[in-house]
């Protein structure tokens, strides 16, 4: 049985969005050798750090300087999913040291794995097998303001009512 994964649209402010769509979109890797050409291309100092990556409609991972906004990785469209991505190189190759879905541009939830998880795959990069550090976004549904769930308290942080349990960013 086949799950249809969700499609999270840019939710973050329409100006940010405009300045960031001016800029690149993210480098597409679509297998392990459009990796190795990308992170040839990348200088030392870029790499201690990590990037902001997105997973697009179609599966492919998309991957930008750290200081990207994710709209702009995604050239604008719906993601699969979103976050930063660090990355190690150890003796057998690159690899996957940390991932999260930190984008307050998105919001994914963390269902969101599967589809990073075969993004990486499909570019021969090994992964910690989750996320390393997750994110769990609600919209208030009272003042509909977007809230970071913290030590599973789901209260809005700007009104203080109860947030739902289950997504509900794209919802305004």
């Amino acid at each position: 049985m086949v799950v249809e994964q969700r499609r999270y649209r840019y939710v973050g402010p329409a100006d940010i969005a405009a300045v960031a769509l001016q800029g690149d979109e993210g480098r597409l890797i679509r297998s392990a050798e459009e990796f190795a050409d990308w992170v040839a291309s990348i200088d030392a100092r870029e790499l201690a750090e990590p990037f902001t990556y997105v997973v697009d409609t179609a599966g492919v991972l998309r991957l930008a300087a750290r200081r990207s906004e994710h709209v702009a990785c995604a050239g604008g469209g719906a993601v699969l999913a979103a976050g930063e991505i660090a990355l190690v190189r150890r003796p057998d190759g690159w690899s996957v040291s940390e991932v999260s879905n930190q984008s307050t541009g998105y919001c994914p939830d963390p269902r969101c794995w599967p589809a990073v998880a075969a993004a990486l795959k499909q570019a021969g990069l090994d992964h910690p097998g989750g996320f390393t550090c997750e994110f769990v976004f609600r919209r208030c549904p009272d003042c509909k303001e977007l809230s970071v769930v913290k030590d599973g308290d789901f209260i809005c942080c700007v009104c203080g009512s109860d947030l739902p349990q289950a997504w509900n960013v794209d919802q305004t």
